[in-house]
């Protein structure tokens, strides 16, 4: 009985949850396929004339070429956010768990404090322009791989602690060095959760709007998710363009999260069965 009632309550989520993001996908499709006098309407029905791929170019052409900036800038700024917060997410967590000693409850403080403690705007602004890093992209890069590095240190450090200190030991006796151990023994171990932390960052460095908006003001340096604000203001009387342009931000995430969400699953089990 009680099994039934787990599976009817579970189908019933899954159901809701997809209701809840079927629905509106399935709007914003119809709604950019849509011209302009049938998506000033904002009528969930299915466009007479189908024009989804004329809407796309413009949105692309708009504010010459503004999307395609955007897109290059977010991609930018997503691998290089995403390859420091691997590299230095994996390092910390290893040297903390493996040798944190009577800094270990430091670390761990640290690191709780950067997940807990909201991140104050008007300070590090204050930060960036004192350094010459404000409206730039190092700047944006550095704040997106500050506000990711303490998720990222924990899941690793979940999965380093089922790691066997003996491949530390045997290395040591082969005369490795700590660097040696870390890039060739340890390093090649963390596969699944390094997929998970991949995965994870980029969706949400991709998707970040607030940390553009406030840290990389202006057009030149916009990201795809800023482009929103300026293109809703724009297309506020063409819908079918506004929704063109929601959908062009949504579909990548959107289609690197359904080729991998097995592996996000793993990871994540991975470092909290084994951690």
């Amino acid at each position: 009985m009680k099994n039934l009632r787990g599976v009817v309550g579970g189908s019933v989520a899954v159901v809701v949850s997809a209701v809840f993001f079927l629905v509106p996908f399935a709007f914003i499709f119809v709604t950019a396929s849509k011209s302009v006098s049938e998506s000033s309407l904002l009528k969930f029905s299915w466009p007479q004339h189908f024009v989804l791929l004329d809407n796309l170019k413009q949105a692309l052409a708009a504010n010459d070429y503004l999307m395609i900036i955007a897109f290059i800038n977010s991609v930018i700024l997503t691998v290089v956010s995403v390859a420091a917060l691997v590299l230095l997410g994996a390092m910390v967590a290893y040297v903390w768990q493996r040798r944190g000693g009577r800094f270990a409850g430091v670390i761990n403080v640290l690191v709780l404090a950067g997940l807990i403690v909201p991140p104050a705007v008007v300070p590090t602004i204050w930060v960036l322009q004192k350094v010459g890093l404000f409206k730039t992209m190092p700047g944006l890069i550095l704040i997106e791989i500050a506000f990711g590095l303490p998720f990222c240190i924990l899941l690793f450090r979940a999965f380093i602690a089922s790691v066997p200190r003996d491949l530390d030991e045997a290395a040591t006796v082969d005369g490795a060095g700590p660097v040696q151990i870390f890039f060739r023994v340890i390093f090649p171990v963390l596969r699944s959760v390094m997929m998970t932390v991949i995965i994870l960052q980029t969706v949400f460095v991709y998707n970040d709007f607030q940390n553009p908006l406030y840290f990389l003001p202006g057009t030149e340096n916009a990201t795809i998710q800023v482009t929103l604000l300026s293109f809703q203001s724009q297309f506020n009387t063409q819908y079918n363009l506004l929704f063109a342009n929601i959908l062009l931000v949504t579909v990548p995430p959107l289609i690197m999260f359904m080729f991998f969400n097995r592996k996000i699953v793993e990871g994540m089990a991975a470092g909290s069965v084994k951690g």
